[in-house]
């Protein structure tokens, strides 16, 4: 896989008042931007381009992504801005950026850290047209995306299932190849031509693909990631990172 597409379009209203002027992907995580950890995570496993779709103070993140682009030499970075980010969900975000999805790509949740070390097991582990980076744990509370699985096939995913139909959670991080890439845009095109299409998360499209059988999961369990939803979440993730830069 050489491209990736990072969905980074809202503001994280969660974390408001740090959020008030800058959309929650550019705050900072022990002296860098948490979108800049998610493309050296890239980079660090062969990733050349990457397209992200900017929303709420979007040329904040423009500039950002600029220098963060010079850093890396060879890398592509290719701003797609989404002018309904504050009516629509991220289904219309995965439609602005549709026509990137024209290879073998990774898409990322723009406020998951992830480790190179995650994206490389995902990498290696996508056998499926769609796969779904997914971890294990306990128990599993409202907020998370929640998966049931048979084996490596994913049979459902949402925030509304029920216990005993719950065997992991999504991490916001996915992979596609082969026939991924336009089984996933077909679905996003028919899903955004109903009348509720805006209001649909994106992984309501691979909810809708499980049963096809195309859709598999990847687990990164015993490796450390964070997503960056409310205040509590701040302290979770400089630990990551703050263990990262210590090497």
């Amino acid at each position: 896989m050489k491209k990736a597409i990072i969905l980074a379009a809202g503001q994280g209203s969660r974390l408001l008042p740090l959020t008030a002027d800058r959309p929650k992907c550019l705050i900072d995580f022990s002296g860098k931007t948490l979108i800049a950890w998610q493309v050296a995570s890239l980079v660090a496993n062969g990733i050349e381009e990457i397209a992200v779709v900017t929303g709420f103070q979007d040329a904040k993140l423009n500039a950002a992504l600029a220098e963060i682009a010079a850093a890396h030499p060879g890398l592509t970075i290719r701003p797609r801005f989404n002018p309904f980010y504050k009516v629509a969900d991220n289904l219309g975000s995965c439609w602005i950026v549709r026509e990137e999805m024209d290879q073998d790509f990774i898409i990322l949740n723009g406020d998951t850290l992830v480790s190179p070390g995650i994206v490389g097991t995902l990498i290696a582990g996508a056998k499926a047209p769609i796969n779904v980076t997914i971890d294990v744990k306990d128990d599993y509370d409202l907020d998370d995306m929640k998966v049931q699985r048979e084996g490596d096939r994913l049979l459902q995913i949402g925030k509304t299932l029920k216990p005993h139909e719950t065997n992991a959670e999504s991490i916001g991080m996915l992979g596609f190849k082969g026939d991924g890439p336009r089984i996933f845009r077909d679905q996003v095109e028919a899903m955004m031509r109903t009348p509720e299409g805006t209001l649909n998360w994106y992984l309501k499209a691979i909810h809708a693909l499980a049963p096809t059988g195309v859709v598999g999961t990847v687990s990164i369990e015993g490796q450390n990631w964070a997503e960056v939803d409310f205040p509590e979440d701040l302290a979770i993730a400089k630990a990551l990172t703050d263990g990262w830069v210590a090497g």
